[in-house]
């Protein structure tokens, strides 16, 4: 095995041993398998089941129910019992964290139990402990004592398992030992899957969550290479990012994660944890899939590559120098491409983040403002924000007056040959391996970096394109090119989840490995075509005018620089998506606090339905907004409560009175 995968060219899936849930097989090349989870009370049992039955004809294959409780695990027989009666047979799921007793009471009844190895034995005070090693391996026999009864059962029973680690939750004994990081999740998981072992007991799936997706997907690939370096052997992956959040958030950061290792044929069960009801998780779920339906025989053959130039279980950027505001340590920046609208005039710049105030004669320019914009063969006839720049054809370009405003984009061997060429800025198109094109056929690559003014833009047509892409930033590598590269992905999909999920996947995926100074979205005439007539999604999101398009697809490539944390425009919120154990609605909280909230720039707040999901799988939320009871909320500030138990209908008031006295508020514009 090449690292974490099986190649990082060739599109292969991950070979993973098969495990059994109920009649459902996972792993071993079986189709990757959809999953959610209720977010009834698991006591009410008609709500349960009714809302189970949605899920399954949504098309889930998997359905989770929380059992906090001794009482809850009892009542999945119940829960079960009914499902059968009414013809459906999908396997059931129980959530554990705190409680080994009832996990013993739901594996006899469920074909699947999940547990949480940060807080299954262990518990959580945020206390650092200085274990000596003897120590250490007390606490997992300890750990052993209590787990083994479990295994014994499920293997009795023929249930399988998940060891569902989690970022937020690792146990302070992992913590002091391996700090808040990725190999601390993996850690903690590797120690249950041992015990396990030992009892020959191999019915087992497991899953790396974090609220960061950089997070998530160095824990994946590293958990990968411990298994096959200990066991030489893979057990199940079920991805999903935890606490994604709601709408387009969600969704980008979801896909962001899950995608990038979907990329690399990892994963064998997803879950997209969205703040909505859980039916309407299924279609994105089946959005991020079936990409990959024929991905192995449609691509391309992108060149092999023996060693990688970057660790990808570490994040860094790659290095590049400074061409004007792209590069080197700048953030990445975000081109729009207005190409599409016949006419463009000052409204269709409010799309990309410009409104222009005739009466002060000004323009007022948001977080989320686009940097450049791309005109194909239009000059504008009014003057532009002081801050934005136009790209065009060259062709177009030469007749332009003003060569500090307009700057030209060049396919590669255009810009060879050019006779006139930008003294400041060339934006350079390469096409990565769309074809089978030789790597020594990109000669003239090193060409183009013995000029300081070239920016790459770099995209690929071939089936497997994000890896395309990333191959050919392994060469720039490789070769010492430092050029500021940017990354141009069109997308030929028609719903607006279908272009998110695609957004997010292939640009998602080369962020969260440090690669890439700026985004450029785009999308095929025919698909521009569909979203302007308002495409609509199972969530009924729709986008109906020509400059919503436009709209869409800037905040969606601000929303991806936001979800892999390459450069921060708005709020961050990291909110569970709802289960039995929730205290209080969910999704209305969420949109209020999100209604007086969103202008908070770079803060993040983290809204938990109850104490299982909070503190710990705030992770590092700078705010965190947590159910304690029923009509109860308790406020943190990062890990430390600030006001315990306040009555939940002065409790927006209150998170607004912290963000005050933290210094983390500005009153609204």
């Amino acid at each position: 095995m090449q690292l974490y995968c099986n190649s990082l060219t060739a599109y292969q899936r991950l070979l993973t041993r098969e495990v059994k849930i109920g009649d459902l097989l996972l792993g071993n090349g079986h189709p990757i398998r959809l999953q959610t989870m209720t977010t009834t009370d698991t006591l009410n049992t008609l709500a349960t089941v009714e809302q189970s039955i949605r899920c399954i004809e949504a098309g889930a294959e998997l359905v989770r129910i929380t059992a906090p409780s001794k009482n809850e695990a009892e009542n999945l027989l119940t829960i079960k019992n009914e499902l059968r009666k009414r013809g459906y047979t999908t396997p059931l799921v129980a959530d554990i964290h705190f409680t080994p007793n009832a996990a013993e009471i739901a594996a006899r009844i469920v074909e699947k139990v999940r547990v949480n190895p940060g807080n299954y034995v262990d518990k959580k005070k945020f206390e650092q402990i200085n274990y000596t090693d003897a120590e250490y391996l007390e606490e997992i026999d300890r750990i052993r004592e209590r787990f083994t009864p479990l295994v014994k059962i499920c293997k009795e029973y023929g249930t399988a398992m998940r060891i569902g680690t989690n970022h937020g939750s690792l146990s302070d004994r992992i913590m002091s030992r391996y700090g808040d990081t990725p190999m601390g999740m993996v850690e903690s998981a590797m120690e249950f899957l041992r015990i396990a072992r030992s009892e020959t007991y191999h019915n087992i799936v497991l899953s790396m969550k974090a609220s960061n997706p950089q997070v998530m997907v160095q824990a994946y690939r590293l958990l990968i290479q411990q298994m096959d370096a200990e066991f030489g052997e893979c057990y199940p992956l079920h991805l999903g990012v935890t606490e994604a959040g709601d709408g387009e958030d969600g969704r980008v950061k979801s896909a962001a994660g899950i995608g990038t290792l979907l990329e690399d044929g990892i994963g064998d069960t997803v879950r997209v944890s969205l703040t909505e009801d859980p039916e309407f998780e299924i279609p994105v779920c089946h959005d991020l899939v079936k990409r990959y339906t024929n991905r192995a025989s449609s691509a391309k053959t992108i060149p092999a590559i023996d060693k990688i130039p970057y660790s990808p279980f570490t994040y860094q950027r790659r290095e590049s120098f400074a061409v004007a505001n792209i590069g080197a340590k700048q953030v990445p920046v975000v081109i729009a491409d207005l190409s599409k609208i016949e006419s463009i005039t000052p409204q269709h710049l409010q799309s990309v983040g410009y409104t222009y105030d005739a009466l002060s004669d000004k323009w007022n320019i948001s977080d989320a403002a686009a940097d450049y914009i791309f005109t194909g063969h239009q000059v504008l006839d009014f003057s532009l924000p002081g801050t934005l720049r136009v790209i065009t054809y060259p062709a177009t370009w030469v007749n332009v007056t003003d060569k500090e405003k307009y700057l030209p984009i060049f396919d590669a061997s255009g810009f060879v040959a050019a006779e006139q060429k930008s003294s400041q800025l060339n934006f350079v198109m390469v096409d990565c391996f769309s074809d089978e094109t030789p790597i020594n056929d990109y000669t003239y690559l090193d060409e183009l970096t013995n000029d300081k003014t070239v920016v790459l833009c770099v995209s690929s047509t071939n089936a497997h394109a994000m890896p395309a892409v990333r191959r050919m930033f392994m060469e720039l590598m490789n070769r010492k090119i430092q050029n500021p590269v940017i990354l141009i992905t069109d997308s030929n999909w028609q719903t607006t989840d279908e272009h998110l999920i695609h957004y997010s996947t292939e640009c998602g995926a080369l962020f969260l490995d440090g690669f890439g100074d700026g985004i450029c979205l785009g999308m095929t005439q025919e698909s521009y075509r569909q979203l302007s007539q308002g495409k609509q999604d199972t969530s009924g999101r729709n986008y109906g005018s020509n400059t919503s398009v436009e709209q869409f697809v800037n905040a969606t490539a601000f929303t991806i620089l936001q979800a892999t944390r390459t450069r921060i425009s708005k709020t961050e919120y990291i909110s569970c998506p709802s289960c039995g154990r929730t205290l209080f609605d969910l999704q209305e909280t969420t949109a209020k606090i999100r209604k007086v909230t969103h202008h908070l720039k770079g803060v993040k707040i983290a809204i938990m339905g109850c104490i299982v999901n909070g503190p710990g799988e705030m992770a590092d939320a700078d705010f965190g907004y947590v159910g304690s009871g029923p009509g109860k909320i308790t406020l943190y500030k990062g890990k430390e409560i600030m006001k315990r138990n306040i009555e939940s209908e002065i409790a927006v008031d209150e998170l607004i009175n912290l963000l005050k006295e933290s210094d983390a508020w500005v009153e609204p514009a």
